[in-house]
């Protein structure tokens, strides 16, 4: 896919629930909407960068992996469209959860990742507010999760439309009626099941690790679904970073004084 395309669909996707979070807030932000979009889409930046990158890798392994016919899809046989949805499980588990989870869970993976739980408005631009360093961490999983399943390029394209899709749903500030929220919430991850991982300390934040289907956080017993108006943005370790400030975002990692849980 040609990068503009790329860069298209993900600015295409960002707008809509832009509109949205406009008319169906969740919460009533008082704050400069495009100030504070202002650093998280200069973090978008690097993110598009690094993909473009990686873009270039996973065609290589995909192209390796089927001369070489590796990967589980070399070794069964079903239906295109049951091979389909087992590459998306696959990936869904390995790239975002399985990331996600080592993200909260080893300590030089953490401070990267505070970047992404500092911002203290969460909303469908906190979606792509990522550390470089954090989002090749992600990148690198997913490449992994490709060669082992020896995907076809279409099955991981298809993953990736649909991954950008619910990373600006999860995270738009828009409010679904509760009972549709929680009864979607058995099989994907909504905004509010994802909020309650944004809130500003434990045990909430380490929750609901999923992006796209909430079964592995139900499977692992990561599953969360509370009062969402007890929700607080941020993070209680770095609520004295300036969470709009590019430089002071690409420092945290490296910034002593931003201690680590």
């Amino acid at each position: 896919m040609p990068i503009w395309l790329k860069a298209g669909w993900v600015f295409f996707v960002l707008a809509v629930f832009w509109v949205l979070e406009g008319n169906y807030s969740l919460i009533k932000f008082r704050y400069k909407k495009w100030k504070h979009a202002k650093t998280n889409i200069a973090l978008l930046f690097f993110v598009m960068v690094i993909n473009a990158v990686f873009g270039v890798i996973t065609l290589l392994v995909v192209e390796y992996g089927s001369i070489k016919n590796l990967g589980l899809l070399y070794i069964i046989d079903f239906p295109v469209w049951v091979e389909l949805l087992f590459s998306i499980l696959v990936l869904d588990l390995i790239a975002q959860y399985g990331v996600h989870y080592l993200l909260h869970k080893v300590k030089w993976m953490w401070r990267l990742h505070i970047v992404h739980h500092s911002d203290k408005h969460v909303d469908a631009s906190t979606g792509t507010r990522h550390h470089p360093f954090d989002f090749v961490l992600r990148e690198t999983f997913a490449l992994v999760a490709v060669f082992i399943m020896g995907m076809p390029l279409s099955f991981y394209l298809f993953y990736r439309i649909l991954s950008v899709l619910f990373t600006y749903f999860t995270h738009a500030n828009i409010s679904l009626p509760l009972a549709v929220d929680k009864g979607l919430s058995y099989l994907i991850v909504t905004p509010n099941m994802h909020k309650f991982h944004h809130h500003f300390e434990l045990p909430w934040t380490d929750s609901n690790y999923g992006n796209m289907f909430s079964i592995w956080d139900r499977m692992f017993g990561t599953f969360i679904y509370e009062d969402v108006s007890k929700i607080e943005y941020g993070l209680d370790i770095s609520n004295h970073t300036n969470d709009e400030s590019l430089a002071t975002q690409l420092r945290i990692p490296f910034n002593k004084k931003v201690v680590s849980k």
